[in-house]
This record gives structure tokens, C-alpha cells and sequence, in this order.
């Protein structure tokens, strides 16, 4: 389970580097303390989950302290800064719509929201060729779901209801997208779930569900397996109970990604059975993975797809893209959302699409996910006890923080290395995942390779610290 970080004042180095620099010698730093306790005090304690640096601005790849600390950004503020933070263009367009005047206009019609939808309908791939803007992931998820029903029961009858997601699945905070995730811990408060919606295996080649030790080419042997299970739990007949199947394009608690054959037949099996097929990109969306869009890795069109996040590297925004005949089916003033295509928060997400392509910002993801990659490997090599497995594609990976000699997560270890790491000017966020144990990096998409070296390195010194402080304590028992 996560955990606060402690607000007990430790004693830590200067650093001094082009990408980090630390020079209050403290940490938490003791002037900042006023700051989080108020924020304890006034907010709910589930936002005391984060590293206590209190944030005062952030630029490009690195964010600041009002104390003379800079962190080298390995969060993008939870993948949202994929354009780097107040990105120069970004911020000048936002501005630019500001003193147009215009701040708000509900559906109303509006030149911006026009330009937008257009503009993703003609990056994205056919048949994804309608956009509906919203506010937040969870509520395109929400959206996806009242979508997928609305058309099974459409095409079907009444029975044709059910929605499937994969145990590990995060698709957000809201009823029905909590509901569909598939962590059972975060819905034992909703007591009376949908008995429609339901929860598959995964195929994470890391952790097994049929008990493979390792990736084996089975994509095929998998989907059997899968299609199996989920045929005995619609009495044989999935056709005519499943609307839709909803996944993350990588799962984001793991940076975990399904084999691309397994993600090629459930994309055949989708379509044999009139079923859509939903990609979750609120995390994985604007070359976060190396691709535009992560589906792209598969070789796949979904039917649904939602944004969130890297839409706009700043403002609340997201998005759902699908099928004409799926998008159209309510009428009008039958499915809307108040700040649909906020004209500020669409003029940042403009800008933000042109900068990625213009600055070829999916190339460099890319291209430093392979660096990513070959140093991470080195490292699990190295530490081969404690860090099981290394996932991820592009700028987002999943380090796995495991007991000594086994899979088992150790959310406590995984949390003390954040916590180092922190200290030392790499900034990150809290442990996610199965126990806590997964440790994200997704740093902003226009990180320099000498800075991910430099993040690297750190990483380093930070888990080979924590390893010593834990068996210090080890010894004082």
C-alpha cells in the first residue's frame, strides 16, 4: 500500500550537476514545512501520497524549488508534460486565447474547438474519424463505457451489456472506471459492483497469470487460454453478452506491454463478435511510448480511444476518438460535458501537437527509450537480486522492485529509493503497482541523452543507498 513520506528533516549532500542541484542541505527543506502542513491540515490525506518537494515552477525537464533546489524531472508531473514543462509555445498560444476574451463557451460552437477535433481526427488512423472532447481521463473512460453498452445493446439486445478489462488495469477514479480497473482493493468501496464488467488476465510475460517463467513466443498459446476462460464466463457465448473489451495500450502501474500477437487476435476476436475494442491512451497518448499513439506498436486500430494527459502537456483535457456510427449514436444534447473544449485548455493542446511534431519529439522518444532500455538491463543486471524485471517502450518504463530471490514486490524498498532519489535532485513519484513496487520513469519527451545518463547514474547511488540503509536497519534489530 503507498505510504506518506515522512516529514522528519534528514541531512543530505549538495549536488551540483548540469540537470541537478541541491544546496539547502536538508531535506525536506525546513522552510518548506509550513507549506505541507498546511496542505495536511486543509487537504484530504490521500494527496499525501508524493515526495515533499513543494513545487514552485518548472521548465522543460527540470522543476524547482523556491529554495535553490532544481530536480532533473523523471515524472512529467504524472505524464502530462511530454512537451517539456511551460513550454515557451505552449504558453504563448494559452496566452494568446486568454486575451481573446473568450474563457468559456459550454457546446456552443467555437473556431477552436473545430480546429482541434480536425486536427486529431486527420493524425489519427481510419475508422477513428470523430472526436469528443472532455475534461479528465476517467471521465473519457466513462464516456467509453456508456458508449460500448449503448452500442451492444443497439446491434443486440438487453444482454449484450458486459465489459471486460484485465486484472492490473487502471482506468481511473470515478465509479464505473474504477469499477472496470482491475485492482479488486481500490473497489471494496463500491460493495455492489456491476456483474457486468469483468476482469480477464493479463498476458504481463513478467508475472505470468498461466505460469510461464518467461516469454516464449506464446502469444497464440496465450489469447487461446484467454478467449477460453472468457467463453466459461459468458456461458460460451461472448458474442452476444460483450460490448466492448478495454485495455491500456501499456498498462501504466507496470509500463507493462502485451505481446504483439496477443494484441493482433484480440483485435480479430473483437471484430468476428461485434465487439469494440477500447485502447485507454490517457497515459500512453503524443509519442510517450516512441509511437504518436501507443496502439501504433501492435499494428492495431481500436474502435475507442481516449487521451488524456500529453494532450496538451499542461491544461485539464482529454478526449475520446472513435467510430462515426459509435460516436453518433446519442442525440443531440444527449451526451455532452460542461468544459468541453475549453478554449484556453484547447489552445494549449494545439500547440502542444505542433510542437511534438514540428520538434520530432516521437523520434526522440524513441530513440532514448533504446538508451533507456540497454542502461536499464545494465542495472537489473547489476541488482539482479532486488530489481526483477525492467518494462517499458520509448520514455515510460516500469523498474520492478522485488523481495531478494523472488517476484514478490517490495513496496518499501521501492518507496525508500524514490525517496533517495529525491534527495538527490531526481525527481519522482510514488512506487505504483502490484505492492507498491514498481518504480515510473517518464520523464518529459524532450529530455537530452547526457541528462537521462545523468538520471541514470543518480538512480544508481540512490538504490545502492537505500540497499545499505535497509540492512542497517536490518542489523539494529
Amino acid at each position: 500500500m503507498a505510504k506518506e513520506f515522512s516529514m522528519k528533516i534528514n541531512k543530505i549532500e549538495n549536488v551540483s550537476t548540469p540537470f541537478r542541484r541541491m544546496v539547502t542541505g536538508k531535506f525536506p527543506v525546513p522552510r518548506s514545512l509550513e507549506t505541507i502542513k498546511r496542505l495536511r491540515k486543509y487537504e484530504p490525506r490521500s494527496m499525501s501520497g508524493q515526495p515533499l518537494a513543494v513545487w514552485d515552477h518548472a521548465i522543460n525537464f527540470n522543476v524547482y524549488d523556491k529554495y535553490g533546489n532544481k530536480w532533473l524531472d523523471w515524472s512529467s508531473g504524472v505524464l502530462v508534460a511530454n512537451a517539456g514543462h511551460s513550454n515557451p509555445a505552449i504558453k504563448k498560444a494559452m496566452i494568446k486565447a486568454i486575451n481573446k476574451n473568450l474563457l468559456h463557451n459550454y457546446c456552443f460552437p467555437s473556431e477552436a474547438r473545430a480546429d482541434l477535433t480536425e486536427k486529431l481526427a486527420k493524425l489519427l488512423p481510419y475508422p477513428l474519424k470523430k472526436i469528443f472532447l472532455l475534461t479528465t481521463g476517467s471521465e473519457a473512460v466513462e464516456v467509453c463505457l456508456k458508449l460500448a453498452r449503448t452500442y451492444g445493446q443497439k446491434i443486440a439486445d438487453k444482454r449484450k451489456i458486459g465489459i471486460v478489462s484485465f486484472n492490473a488495469a487502471f482506468h481511473g477514479r470515478t465509479l464505473g472506471s474504477q469499477m472496470i480497473g482491475g485492482t479488486p482493493v481500490l473497489k471494496d468501496w463500491i460493495v455492489n459492483v456491476d456483474k457486468d464488467m469483468h476482469n480477464m488476465p493479463f498476458p504481463n510475460c513478467y508475472r505470468c497469470p498461466w505460469g510461464k517463467p518467461e516469454y516464449r513466443g506464446c502469444d497464440k498459446e496465450c489469447f487461446t487460454k484467454f478467449s477460453k476462460l472468457l467463453s466459461k464466463r459468458f456461458g460460451g457465448k461472448p458474442k452476444d453478452r460483450i460490448s466492448g473489451i478495454i485495455l491500456e495500450s501499456f498498462q501504466g502501474a507496470g509500463a507493462t506491454f502485451a505481446p504483439k500477437g496477443f494484441m493482433k487476435l484480440l483485435r480479430k476476436f473483437c471484430t468476428a463478435n461485434r465487439i469494440l475494442l477500447i485502447c485507454d491512451e490517457v497515459q500512453a497518448c503524443f509519442g510517450r511510448s516512441g509511437k504518436l499513439f501507443t496502439f501504433q506498436h501492435y499494428g492495431i486500430v481500436p474502435d475507442l480511444m481516449t487521451f488524456g494527459k500529453g494532450i496538451s502537456s499542461s491544461l485539464p483535457l482529454s478526449a475520446v476518438a472513435g467510430r462515426e456510427d459509435v460516436l453518433d449514436i446519442y442525440e443531440p444534447n444527449t451526451m455532452t460535458s460542461t468544459h468541453t473544449g475549453n478554449p484556453i485548455c484547447v489552445a494549449a493542446a494545439i500547440a502542444n501537437i505542433d510542437y511534438i511534431i514540428k520538434h520530432k519529439l516521437v523520434l526522440n522518444a524513441a530513440k532514448l527509450g533504446v538508451l533507456f532500455k540497454k542502461e536499464f538491463l545494465k542495472l537489473k543486471e547489476r541488482h539482479s537480486d532486488i530489481i526483477g524485471e525492467v518494462q517499458g517502450e520509448g520514455l515510460v518504463f516500469g523498474v520492478h522492485i522485488v523481495k531478494e530471490g523472488s517476484r514478490d514486490p517490495d513496496g518499501d524498498l521501492a518507496h525508500l529509493i524514490v525517496g533517495k532519489c529525491v534527495e538527490k535532485g531526481l525527481m519522482l513519484f510514488s512506487p505504483v503497482g502490484m505492492g507498491s513496487g514498481t518504480i515510473k520513469i517518464c520523464p518529459p519527451l524532450t529530455i537530452t541523452a547526457p541528462a537521462v545518463l545523468d538520471g541514470l547514474k543518480c538512480f544508481e547511488e540512490a538504490l545502492i543507498e537505500a540497499r545499505k540503509e535497509r540492512l542497517g536497519e536490518g542489523d539494529n534489530l
